[in-house]
């Protein structure tokens, strides 16, 4: 087997992140950067993005198997109404991971993320204190919207501009940051599950991928929404183990070798001649777009294998969870 190529990062690299409102919840920028817009939640997935269907790149932790999904539309299920809901990586994944699940499972697709937020800025009742308009509550567009299903990507922001954390951060107190996630978490599933009522949209928690700076903080946030999914019957999708090495589910890497897909295709595998692929770019190790991260948070414009994986994976929990379902 291989071995996956793993970048180390020093406190020099550290200090020069572009972290774009999405990053180490130790610490933070000066000023908070602009949430992500959207004016209306289905405007982010009308069309394709426009560096081509990625659709079919992707593969987990440097796998070297086929990477289809198997997830295609021949049931006679309707097709479902997915709600996708997040921080700033779910703002540069959405139109990707629009296109994957309208192609695969033929989904009424909206998104509605913004960059910087925390499990508390969806919450209904905190309008005063959240980065997340009370339109877009994740209540108010299940109420709305009336999704199946209600996909939940953060990982994990705590930054003193984030008003409704109180200045809980993970660096400044621990024990009471994981106390307000899990607490955010149980309240924001109740909420959602009574919006819906009798058509109680499914939550799926993603789970992160490895941190650079704190690893053993995204260990016990993946943990917690794990054990929130178990206790109301909802789904996870590892989307972290996509991009992270398959010897080591937490270790950062910067490069994993290419799946069979990205070799066969341009733009997949990033360094053909090295097998290896990047997920991230070189100046910042938080976000998977390859393209240098900008002050107005938005959809990755170019192809970038990292948010490719994690879409796909998002993509197969609900296509399993529909094959499974009666």
């Amino acid at each position: 087997m291989r071995k996956p190529w793993i970048v180390g990062v020093t406190g020099a690299v550290l200090a020069g992140l572009l972290l774009g409102a999405c990053g180490d919840p130790e610490s933070a920028p000066e000023q908070a950067p602009p949430s992500a817009a959207a004016p209306e939640p289905s405007s982010t997935t009308r069309q394709r993005a426009a560096t081509g269907s990625p659709g079919n790149g992707g593969g987990t932790g440097g796998a070297d198997a086929d990477t289809g999904t198997g997830t295609g539309t021949g049931t006679t299920k309707p097709a479902p109404g997915v709600l996708y809901l997040g921080d700033s990586l779910a703002t540069e994944n959405q139109t990707v991971l629009g296109d994957l699940l309208k192609d695969d499972l033929g989904a009424r697709y909206t998104s509605a993320p913004y960059s910087g937020t925390t499990l508390c800025d969806y919450l209904e009742g905190t309008a005063d204190r959240s980065l997340v308009p009370p339109r877009d509550k994740a209540a108010a567009l299940v109420r709305r919207l009336r999704p199946d299903y209600v996909v939940l990507q953060f990982w994990g922001n705590a930054w003193d501009y984030t008003p409704c954390m109180d200045g809980v951060t993970y660096g400044k107190a621990r024990a009471e940051y994981f106390r307000r996630y899990t607490a955010a978490a149980e309240q924001l599933t109740d909420q959602i599950a009574n919006a819906g009522g009798e058509h109680r949209p499914t939550i799926v928690w993603v789970l992160q991928g490895p941190d650079p700076m704190t690893p053993d903080r995204v260990r016990r946030v993946n943990a917690l929404y794990t054990k929130q999914a178990r206790a109301s019957g909802d789904l996870v999708a590892d989307a972290g183990k996509a991009v992270s090495p398959a010897a080591d589910r937490y270790a950062w890497a910067q490069y994993l070798p290419c799946t069979a897909y990205e070799r066969e295709h341009d733009g997949y595998c990033t360094q053909p001649g090295r097998g290896r692929t990047a997920l991230h770019h070189d100046k910042d190790y938080l976000h998977f777009c390859l393209a240098p991260t900008t002050s107005r948070p938005r959809p990755c414009p170019v192809r970038s294998p990292g948010i490719t994986r994690m879409a796909r994976e998002i993509t197969r929990a609900i296509a399993d969870a529909r094959t499974d379902s009666p």
